[in-house]
């Protein structure tokens, strides 16, 4: 009878056992799932190891021309969502607001155009210019 109470405790120390490593596997491959695939880091932010982006690309600053054709002629091009058309007259009558005022609502957005027209990488002299550039082909 000592040899059963003795072997049936044995089994049930086996089965909490390997109870206990599965919840502890279960554990790690819920962790694992759900874990942050990246992480934000701010420019300035040290805390990151200094791997945020500065808003300009290290090869300098870009093209009037090349901002438009890469990040604002998919809407301007078209009209898309109310978007003033390339080289229309459109462009004329929003020149009478000013530079800085045209360079304003292109950073905070306005209309359906989203804060900076989704080009967070354009610094502030890069939108300028594709606005001039959009100015001018209204001329």
């Amino acid at each position: 009878m000592k040899k059963i109470t003795s072997a049936l405790v044995a089994l049930g120390l086996g089965i909490a056992l390997s109870a206990s490593v599965q919840a502890t596997s279960n554990d790690e491959a819920v962790a694992e799932r759900i874990k942050a695939v990246g992480s934000v880091c701010i420019e300035g932010d040290d805390s990151c190891g200094g791997a945020a982006a500065a808003p300009v690309a290290a090869g300098g600053t870009r093209s009037s021309e090349e901002i438009y054709t890469s990040k604002c002629a998919g809407c301007h091009a078209t009209g898309a969502a109310g978007a003033p058309k390339y080289g229309t007259p459109e462009w004329a009558d929003r020149g009478a607001k000013g530079m800085e005022s045209l360079l304003a609502s292109a950073i905070s957005g306005v209309g359906a155009m989203p804060p900076r027209g989704l080009c967070m990488d354009c610094s502030d002299e890069e939108l300028q210019g594709a606005i001039q550039h959009m100015l001018d082909s209204s001329k």
